[in-house]
C-alpha cells in the first residue's frame, strides 16, 4: 500500500520530467558549455509557436526545433543575446518573447488582469448595494380580502394545486 502512495505521487514528477527531457536533442546540442548554456537560456525566454503555452526550449515540436537551432546558429556565429532576440522579434513579432516588453502597444495586455480584478470587484460591490445606488422599496401591505385569502390558503388542509 505504502509503495502504491509513493508511486502515485512520484509519477506524475518523473513523467514530468522525462517530457521535459526529450525536448532538446542531444545533436541540437552546441559543444561549447558556455554558448549552450547561454542557448538554453535564451530558449527558455521564446515561445514555440505552436505550443504557444511553452517555451522552445520546453516544446518538441517541430517549429521549436528549428527555432532552437536558429539561435544556436546565430550564437555560434558571434551574435550576442539581444541580437539573437531582436531577430526573432523581427520575424515573429513580440508574440515570440514569453514576457513581452512594457510598451504602449502591449499596454492592455499588461494592465488587462488588474482591468478585469477592478471590474469584477465594483460589480461585487454595486450587487452588495455597497455603493448606496437605489433604496429599495417597502413591501406593500396586503389588503383586507388579500389577508383572508391567505389565512384560508393556510388553513386549508389541501392547498390548491
Amino acid at each position: 500500500m505504502r509503495r502504491a502512495s509513493i508511486l502515485a505521487v512520484a509519477a506524475p514528477l518523473l513523467l514530468g520530467a522525462a517530457n521535459l527531457a526529450f525536448a532538446v536533442q542531444p545533436d541540437e546540442m552546441l559543444k561549447d558549455p558556455a554558448l549552450e548554456a547561454r542557448a538554453r537560456a535564451l530558449s527558455q525566454e521564446l515561445r514555440c509557436m505552436v505550443c504557444q503555452n511553452q517555451s522552445i526550449d520546453d516544446s518538441d515540436a517541430p517549429l521549436a526545433k528549428d527555432l532552437r537551432l536558429l539561435v544556436r546558429e546565430r550564437l555560434s556565429a558571434g551574435d550576442n543575446d539581444a541580437s539573437v532576440k531582436e531577430f526573432l522579434v523581427s520575424r515573429y513579432g513580440d508574440f515570440i518573447l514569453l514576457r513581452p516588453p512594457f510598451e504602449w502597444r502591449t499596454l492592455l495586455l499588461w494592465a488587462a488582469p488588474a482591468l478585469v480584478l477592478l471590474g469584477g470587484l465594483l460589480i461585487a460591490a454595486r450587487s452588495l448595494g455597497l455603493f448606496g445606488g437605489a433604496a429599495r422599496p417597502e413591501p406593500v401591505p396586503l389588503s383586507d380580502s388579500e389577508r383572508q385569502d391567505l389565512e384560508a390558503l393556510l388553513d386549508a388542509k389541501d392547498p390548491p394545486a
